[in-house]
């Protein structure tokens, strides 16, 4: 199977704590003779919402790799200890046999969401909403998680996830939506509160 974690340090985090986070999932992958597929560091990014403790910046830290789902128990376990990881997050992406597809659809946030068109996006958006069709099939894309612009415009102002009713989305895409935006949620990428966004 193929996984995607991601994980958010401190930003007071030095070189050290930096590489011995990132050990945590090279090494537990290799000792499971899995594969390492994607590594990205996606920088410090501000919080849209800040945690229970105040924080409100964390730098953020990107793998994909292939192997069995004890890695991801292991993975898990020893964030849970780690004082430098923030928040983190485990994702099941697809199979072996998807791989090369899955690998080449990978995007990093902070190029995700450029709207190819030439329309602006949140009116392309809108108007779907107001033909009550759905915008994902439309598109032949889907919201990801790691793309707040994907799925921001179906959050309204009070943080409540907007209904199938009234964004238009079949079941599948508005199902989709609402783990993209409880994950995204998860990684402090889109406020509980409100539909603000990260940056």
């Amino acid at each position: 199977m193929i996984y995607e974690t991601a994980f958010v340090l401190r930003t007071e985090a030095n070189e050290d704590a930096i590489k011995k986070a990132k050990a945590i999932v090279e090494d537990t992958v290799k000792e499971a003779k899995g594969e390492i597929l994607v590594n990205d560091d996606w920088g410090v990014r501000q919080f849209a919402q800040a945690t229970s403790k105040g924080v409100q910046k964390g730098n953020y830290l990107y793998f994909m790799y292939k192997g069995d789902s004890a890695i991801n128990t292991e993975i898990e376990r020893l964030f849970k200890i780690s004082e430098d990881v923030l928040k983190f997050i485990v994702v099941r992406l697809g199979e072996d046999a998807d791989q090369e597809a899955i690998v080449k659809a990978y995007q990093n946030p902070s190029h995700a969401g450029k709207n190819e068109s030439g329309l602006d996006a949140e009116k392309e958006k809108k108007m779907f909403q107001k033909k009550k069709s759905c915008y994902f099939s439309a598109k032949k894309t889907a919201p990801d998680w790691k793309d707040p612009s994907s799925y921001a415009w179906l959050v309204n102002e009070f943080g409540k996830i907007s209904p199938a009713r009234v964004t238009g989305l079949r079941p599948k895409y508005q199902r989709m939506a609402t783990t993209a935006i409880k994950r995204g949620r998860c990684m402090g990428l889109i406020s509980y509160m409100s539909n603000h966004v990260a940056r």
